[in-house]
């Protein structure tokens, strides 16, 4: 098959390991879905220190769980990319402890207080499900599978995320200035989520071309903005000056671009914001300290199954 019969057939779920795919496709698909299940396991370590410092055992519990969750993803979403037949999970779990593997931009800033966890489990999370709901329909079959059950359990998170806004907003005045202080901060990262517009989008093209994307990043920025600023407003949070939102005639809203700090994304975009190296460094010591782990399990597949194998063979 070649790419323009690729973009001929691009539809949802159309494309599977059964089918002779050119090497355009399987890199741009690989890329992709690797980039995604990166940000699964990033955005969990990041979520991982707040199971403990949560205020009840309920947040606890709850943390707890939405961090599997997330691990769970990756790993679903690993799988997905190691079907296209380029590279292993191992060898993108190197990349990302290595600083090769690229993730979410959100995902590379320090999160240091309690009051900060609704700017990823509600606003985050709910940017993620606006991209996510689209890519079950992606044309690579595994990753709109597994986008199954990943929207499923976002749907949860999301929830999660609201309930501790709302915790958090009918509280003390404190509480409700913090939360403040923390969406003005994190409210820039979070309308860059969705990455630059079209126009400046290095793989947006060929991605909609061959139906691994189903929707622009202008689109789905716009969609996210007409849904959670009304819900910002609604908890009481007022939407910061900068970056200006403008509303139109319709009771539609849009961000000014130019007023999104893209520097500091592209930066990010090539690991060289000083907090990706602390997020990086964390992920590199985490597989380090398994790695005995991976070794012994190694040695008793091979004893066991390798055994078996020439014993068969014999």
């Amino acid at each position: 098959m070649d790419i323009e019969e690729v973009k001929r057939r691009a539809g949802p779920r159309e494309f599977s390991p059964k089918d002779d795919l050119p090497e355009e496709y399987r890199k741009a698909a690989t890329r992709m879905i690797q980039f995604h299940a990166n940000s699964e396991i990033m955005g969990a370590y990041l979520e991982r220190p707040f199971i403990r410092e949560a205020p009840s055992l309920d947040r606890k519990l709850a943390c707890s769980a939405k961090v599997q969750d997330e691990i769970g993803h990756g790993q679903l979403l690993y799988r997905a990319a190691e079907s296209l037949g380029l590279k292993t999970r191992d060898e993108m779990l190197d990349e990302l402890a290595n600083g090769e593997g690229k993730f979410l931009n959100c995902f590379h800033y320090p999160m240091d207080d309690w009051v900060e966890t609704p700017m990823i489990a509600f606003f985050v999370d709910g940017a993620a499900m606006r991209r996510q709901a689209t890519l079950k329909r992606t044309s690579w079959e595994p990753y709109a599978h597994a986008m199954d059950k990943v929207c499923f359990e976002e749907g949860f998170h999301v929830k999660h995320g609201e309930a501790i806004l709302h915790e958090l907003m009918t509280g003390s005045k404190k509480e409700q200035e913090m939360t403040q202080e923390a969406f003005e901060e994190w409210w820039p990262r979070i309308i860059q989520f969705f990455g630059p517009t079209n126009d400046k989008s290095t793989h947006h093209g060929f991605a909609s071309e061959v139906g691994l994307k189903q929707m622009g990043n202008d689109e789905l920025r716009n969609a996210f903005l007409n849904a959670y600023i009304p819900k910002a407003k609604k908890y009481g949070l007022e939407i910061p000056d900068e970056p200006r939102i403008r509303e139109n005639d319709d009771g539609t809203y849009e961000v000014v671009e130019e007023d999104l700090d893209w520097d500091e994304f592209f930066t990010i975009a090539k690991n060289d914001y000083d907090g990706s190296h602390q997020q990086i460094n964390g992920r590199q010591a985490a597989q380090e300290a398994v790695d005995w782990v991976r070794e012994v399990l190694d040695e008793h597949e091979a004893r066991e199954f390798g055994g078996t194998q020439q014993q068969a063979a014999d």
